[in-house]
């Protein structure tokens, strides 16, 4: 048996690859498939690059599951935890309140959409829906409105794997199992327009829908809840421009709440700092994560309108305090560093930069659209879905068993850069500092990965 002393002296890659296969269970992985491969073990980063245990670099081409801002081993990030850790690491928000979480939840308002008036904080996009969703809920009932109770989901919708935002996602894949612990929403379409007949048609098929829906059933639903703008997880999916403001036009019509979840689309990513603000969208309820720090920490939030919070707003003897809390809401670290996160967003006109070096990604993406086995290129942003078909003409899929999406990414992580795919959709995520060079590189990187991949499949170039 080993010594104490020994067991902290175990780190060749070897051992660690050991470890890995023995103790870890790895998120949204099936590890019988998992531990007959050489696992990826990352060491260190810098830039826009990660590094392996053997020293190997690869191109972080999804921003770190789509967090990433400005690369990493950023040193005025780092600062600003080494200065935040030597005062306090963490300190509760309830009923009481820290330096750095006032701070940023100041910043947060002045950057979000105008009528956005209090924050409230928690440790992941999940946990920032699932705040939402009680919210919307207890909003009603503290209005005396208890009838209203229900939502409105979209179909291949995806907001996090609690239990309620499992309740309101709609993939089938990952949500069906655990069917008999959620409680049901209403689905109505998220507009595809590449597989549901065209912009016009999508759009036009699912308002339809909302609207038949609102007008059986508004006296019931509480709220919406929508990925504004890029549906991420369904397989980017791009909303057509002004129909995330008609969805809310609609719901204010018949007073239900709009609930936007910004955890992926938040902070730079699809070159607006909040996506519902390309249609100059201001929800009742907002859900935000991932690139709140950087992707250095974890830190959410769900931001809310005055109307809202002053539901909760009462004397203690009529109980509508809003029970819920985290160990780690408003961590000061966390905090800390999101403020730094955001200072250095603005010195170095982030968001603006994105429309620019979006234009370039498309510029790069476009000859990929002639590739036969490719269907549809979907970008907002720095947001990019690549959809693989079997056959182009009549936009067949590939079979899952033929898992065409995991295979370009096993090639692409050979050659030097990592991402992750959605089913057939091959996404590209990268963090808001890459240059138009290392934009090069890891589109070459993908291009050459999907050629590969698709030579020789059915309907292929041979």
């Amino acid at each position: 048996m080993l010594t104490k002393e020994l067991i902290w002296l175990i780190d060749s890659p070897e051992q660690l690859a050991a470890k890995n296969k023995q103790y870890l269970w790895h998120p949204f992985t099936q590890m019988k498939d998992y531990i007959e491969d050489e696992p990826l073990i990352i060491e260190r980063g810098e830039g826009i690059r990660l590094y392996d245990v053997h020293g190997n670099a690869y191109y972080d081409g999804f921003s770190s599951v789509w967090l990433n801002v400005h690369g990493h081993n950023v040193p005025e990030l780092n600062q600003a935890i080494v200065e935040q850790l030597e005062k306090v690491a963490h300190s509760t928000l309830l009923g009481m309140a820290n330096v750095p979480s006032i701070l940023l939840a100041e910043q947060l308002i002045r950057l979000a959409p105008e009528g956005l008036t209090k924050v409230f904080y928690s440790d992941n996009g999940a946990t920032a829906v699932e705040i939402s969703l009680k919210m919307a809920f207890q909003y009603w009932q503290n209005r005396g409105i208890a009838g209203k109770r229900s939502f409105v989901t979209m179909n291949n919708a995806y907001h996090g794997d609690t239990i309620g935002a499992t309740s309101v996602g709609a993939i089938p894949l990952y949500h069906q199992v655990y069917k008999p612990l959620l409680f049901t929403p209403y689905v109505i379409p998220y507009p595809y327009p590449y597989r549901d007949g065209g912009e016009e048609a999508a759009v036009g098929r699912m308002l339809d829908g909302l609207e038949r829906l609102l007008q059986e059933k508004s006296s019931e639903i509480a709220a919406l809840i929508v990925e504004p703008v890029v549906q991420g997880a369904g397989g980017m999916i791009v909303m057509p421009e002004g129909c995330l403001k008609k969805i809310a036009d609609l719901l204010a019509s018949y007073n239900v709440l709009l609930i936007c979840d910004e955890v992926a689309t938040g902070f730079g990513r699809t070159g607006k700092m909040f996506a519902c603000e390309h249609d100059g969208v201001t929800p009742d309820i907002m859900a935000v994560a991932k690139g709140i720090t950087g992707g250095y920490l974890p830190v959410a939030a769900t931001l809310v309108k005055e109307k809202i919070y002053d539901a909760f707003y009462a004397d203690y003897e009529e109980q509508k305090t809003f029970f819920h809390g985290h160990s780690f809401t408003g961590n000061p670290l966390g905090c800390a560093v999101a403020l730094a996160n955001l200072r250095l967003m603005e010195e170095r006109g982030l968001v603006e930069a994105v429309e620019q070096r979006a234009g370039h990604l498309a510029q790069l993406l476009s000859p990929l659209s002639d590739e036969r086995h490719v269907g549809e290129i979907r970008q907002k942003g720095l947001m990019v879905g690549i959809e693989l078909v079997q056959d182009k003409e009549t936009k067949e899929p590939y079979h899952w068993n033929e898992r065409m999406g995991v295979r370009v990414c096993k090639l692409a992580r050979k050659k030097g850069l990592l991402t992750r795919p959605l089913g057939n959709v091959v996404v590209l995520i990268p963090p808001l500092v890459s240059t138009d060079e290392e934009l090069d590189a890891m589109v070459g990187i993908l291009a050459d990965s999907i050629r590969e991949s698709t030579l020789g499949t059915e309907g292929g170039a041979q």
